[in-house]
């Protein structure tokens, strides 16, 4: 409804005009859904992919050694080893899909207190496959090792594994890839995980648009990954922050 005043031969009158945006909400509503879609289609993607990357180089491990397992047990460490992170991922994969879900309805979140570098140790095992195929060196830096925060491990390693995915989507076109993961603890004493690469860095006209629900600049992007990001630091309490040069990188900081 809109309203307007105006006065014509000496007489002041008051125009009233009524809508119906029946129409157009159903079309919101319809492109909402798509989108939701596609949110989910992206974040479950972002996991599937080096699981199954995983899965495969375990198959390959396992037909090459099969003679031998009998006499190395390392190789059967290696095999449970690739088997749990599959299994502890999946399931954090199903429930990440659950949370995303009922994300507007969360008030809590399932804390825990966890070691940064069993984080950083689970993201290298899951991601190192896809990283050793696409020749990008992944360096860890973790000063101390006895360095902890308190957060929901499931959320915060889709948080990682959503940073470190774009990064290698950063660097796939510079010599010599780079993606840093770092962790430490500030002045102020915040925990802080740093994810950098050394790729294309991201124009500073759109700087202040990527954390936007669905804004992407990518072809088949949903635009979800780094707004879901922010959210879940959100609800952490925390905050993400991004530092970027066009042409030397990105560094994308979690503040706990």
């Amino acid at each position: 409804m809109s309203a307007t005043s105006f006065q014509t031969d000496g007489k002041k009158y008051k125009l009233i005009a009524f809508q119906n945006v029946d129409e157009a909400l159903d079309e919101t509503e319809s492109k909402a859904w798509q989108k939701l879609l596609s949110v989910m289609t992206h974040e479950i993607m972002n996991s599937v992919a080096p699981i199954s990357s995983l899965a495969d180089t375990l198959k390959n491990r396992l037909q090459q050694s099969a003679p031998l397992l009998k006499h190395h047990p390392g190789a059967v460490d290696d095999l449970e080893l690739g088997i749990e992170t599959i299994k502890r991922r999946s399931e954090g994969l199903l429930k990440f899909a659950e949370t995303y879900r009922n994300l507007n309805k969360i008030t809590t979140l399932n804390l825990t207190k966890v070691y940064v570098r069993d984080l950083f140790e689970n993201l290298h095992r899951l991601m190192q496959p896809t990283l050793e195929q696409k020749e990008i060196e992944l360096e860890i830096i973790l000063k101390d090792p006895d360095l902890m925060l308190e957060a929901d491990t499931n959320l915060v390693e889709q948080v990682l594994i959503n940073l470190v995915v774009n990064a290698i989507e950063a660097v796939k076109s510079t010599n010599q890839p780079r993606i840093i993961l770092a962790g430490y603890q500030s002045g102020n004493s915040k925990t802080i995980i740093k994810v950098a690469d050394n790729g294309l860095g991201i124009p500073a006209e759109i700087m202040d648009k990527i954390f936007i629900p669905f804004f992407s600049t990518k072809k088949h992007g949903s635009g979800i990954g780094l707004s879901l990001c922010k959210q879940i630091m959100m609800l952490h309490r925390g905050n993400i922050q991004v530092q970027s040069a066009t042409s030397e990188g990105t560094v994308f900081m979690l503040l706990f």
